[in-house]
């Protein structure tokens, strides 16, 4: 059986991954351990900081590797925070507060929004593939369900009409960012 290391520290994260790549049955999926060292995010994009986490796990592993860098970008904010999605205040918490805190005033048809999501699949410090996906939406004027993680409670999911927290898994999984590009990533693992 080939292995998978989930190169996420953010349990929410690593536990979606485990569930959309489940199918892959001749894939064993392992989660960084909390002790390993963190790896800096310099770069400039998702896909820049996706690949720098890819390559730095999978030297210090030496096992096949997916890292993911994955945001929100608010339009009535000039896209912030972007990149700084998971850096700018210590839990999702703090962080939806924030933007709420910031899109106060702005009306409805103001408050669209991206989520993004950016994979990179290494093994030995090299990047083998990667994907990004986006979805597009709008924040909501106070957080709405209890599924998800990170942004999920304030971003209306306009298909469905309801926040990505308010969806059943199965269905968020199927139309989120970075179940989209899992999905592609599972493509990419049934011809290794």
């Amino acid at each position: 059986m080939k292995r998978l290391l989930v190169a996420s520290k953010n349990p929410g994260k690593a536990e979606e991954i485990r569930v959309i790549l489940d199918p892959l049955n001749d894939w064993q999926l392992d989660r960084l351990p909390e002790s390993h060292p963190d790896c800096e995010e310099t770069g400039s994009s998702y896909f820049e900081n996706a690949r720098q986490k890819a390559i730095f796990y999978s030297q210090s592993t030496a096992e096949w590797t997916v890292a993911d860098d994955s945001g929100i970008e608010v339009d009535a904010l000039g896209s912030w925070p972007g990149i700084y999605s998971a850096r700018f205040a210590p839990d999702d918490k703090s962080r939806n507060e924030e933007i709420l805190r910031r899109l106060e005033g702005v009306p409805q048809e103001k408050r669209t929004a991206q989520l993004i999501c950016s994979l990179a699949l290494a093994r030995s410090g090299e990047v083998i593939w990667s994907a990004e996906e986006r979805i597009r939406g709008r924040i909501v004027f106070e957080p709405a369900g209890n599924n998800g993680f990170g942004y999920d409670s304030i971003f209306w999911n306009i298909e469905f009409g309801k926040t990505m927290a308010e969806l059943e898994p199965h269905a968020k999984n199927q139309v989120s960012h970075r179940g989209k590009a899992l999905s592609r990533l599972q493509e990419c693992l049934t011809t290794i």
